[in-house]
């Protein structure tokens, strides 16, 4: 047998491997998690940083591995093309085609890539080295190929874009939660925290805010003892004080200051006692000043007011900042809307936070055909989380809101409708307030 054919062979098997190599490297570098890169950078791995670097320009380098790979496979099907048509003339052509195919295919493409996605960081962090040779040999080529490739695009009305992203980062991650939720690997209460988080930037406080007919509070022009005594019976730490009238808040009366100001004046009293027995003009001087009333204003912090359009990541970190965890909800005109409290946007994330001085408030109760009781005041963001519905949100917050801007009208007891597939019906309603429905999904075409 002729020498040169076992040297064409062995150059063939070198490209196909060459091949293998840039196939690898393209699905490695590309399915990669950036995340998993940084953690590996973190801790020392050459590897990963390299692999981070070369994925900061995505073109650049699938047009540097699209280079490589199509240069070697043609040089391949060449050699082999004229290595068959010696041994066997003109229908060498097609058993080249035949036979190069195969092991392009086999070795060259599935073969390799079936590793790559199977193990993307260890194969990223291994071929990153070689690849930021190839990628810097490459760049003048690479350089005139985008060139024209811009220039072919824009002849047809295609403006290239390499900094924009089809997904943004946040996109991304609901993306891959969903998709791990899917196939079994993240949990639906897992799932549901994650994406509450990550939903906090586009959702406003006035979506979470307690209204401001369930703000439980009290006159400052109270007598003292009234108000403690309001304070005590109170389910909350905080009380709003108002005066005039409950909307115009004028202090915040915090539980643990008002106790610290009764100490006192019980410690002021006791003394006023012990100088009495002491002394006449000592005993005076101590009984004044027991005798003196609490002013509950000067134990009162000042109001925190702040709009209701503001996103729920920024008030969390203004909570944060200001190290408060109440505030006082207003519209654009300066009215008082509600109150939200820390507890309420954490509350969004993980769910209801109850301790054994909250008071229980009914919530979803599924019935035994399928539909659920709910109150009115129930977010269409947590009966959707609840149910695995998907129920709008833009033009209302709660399930009544959401009923009554459907129906255009305000319902009675017993009216029925049907909104994107659920059907609603009114079970309780007070004065113009619907407190309690019954809702059940059912196909698009129920009435």
């Amino acid at each position: 047998m002729d020498p040169s054919i076992w040297w064409t062979s062995a150059g063939i098997a070198a490209l196909l491997g060459l091949s293998a190599f840039f196939s690898g490297s393209e699905t490695a570098l590309t399915a990669v998690n950036r995340a998993t890169m940084h953690q590996l950078a973190a801790k020392g791995s050459k590897g990963a940083r390299i692999a981070l670097k070369l994925t900061e320009d995505n073109e650049r380098l699938i047009g540097s591995i699209l280079l490589g790979n199509n240069l070697v496979n043609i040089l391949a099907a060449s050699l082999a093309t004229a290595m068959f048509t010696g041994a066997f003339g003109d229908s060498g052509v097609v058993w080249a085609t035949l036979v190069m195919t195969f092991l392009v295919l086999v070795f060259a493409e599935v073969a390799p890539k079936t590793y790559a996605i199977t193990y993307p960081e260890r194969a990223a962090v291994r071929v990153a080295p070689v690849v930021a040779v190839i990628v810097r040999l490459f760049a003048p080529v690479v350089a005139v190929v985008r060139l024209l490739v811009r220039l072919a695009l824009a002849l047809v009305g295609v403006k290239a874009d390499p900094d924009a992203h089809v997904l943004a980062p946040l996109e991304q991650i609901r993306g891959t939660i969903a998709l791990h939720h899917s196939e079994g690997g993240v949990d639906k209460d897992a799932r549901d925290r994650l994406l509450a988080a990550l939903d906090l930037k586009e959702r406003e406080v006035a979506e979470v805010m307690r209204h401001r007919s369930d703000i439980v509070s009290i006159s400052a022009d109270r007598p003292a003892e009234e108000i403690i005594e309001f304070c005590l019976a109170s389910p909350y730490t905080r009380t709003p004080l108002w005066r005039g009238e409950p909307e115009n808040i004028i202090g915040v009366l915090h539980a643990k200051d008002l106790l610290r100001a009764e100490h006192r004046r019980a410690r002021a009293k006791g003394g006023a006692e012990q100088g009495a027995e002491q002394g006449a003009e000592q005993g005076a001087k101590s009984g004044a000043k027991g005798r003196r009333k609490l002013d509950v204003m000067s134990v009162a912090m000042q109001p925190w007011f702040v709009p209701d359009t503001r996103s729920l990541d920024d008030q969390l970190r203004a909570f944060l900042k200001r190290r408060q965890h109440f505030a006082l909800v207003v519209d654009e005109y300066g009215t008082l809307e509600g109150l939200l409290t820390l507890e309420d946007i954490l509350e969004e994330i993980v769910g209801d936070i109850t301790d054994e001085h909250d008071i229980e408030v009914a919530g979803i109760v599924r019935e035994s055909d399928g539909s659920v009781t709910v109150p009115g005041t129930m977010t269409i963001r947590d009966l959707n989380r609840a149910c695995e519905w998907e129920l709008p949100d833009e033009e209302a917050t709660t399930v009544a809101g959401l009923m009554i801007h459907e129906a255009q009208t305000i319902p009675t007891e017993g009216q029925v409708f049907v909104f994107h597939g659920v059907r609603f019906e009114v079970l309780e309603r007070e004065r113009n307030q619907i407190t309690r429905l019954r809702l059940k999904q059912v196909s698009r075409g129920t009435r």
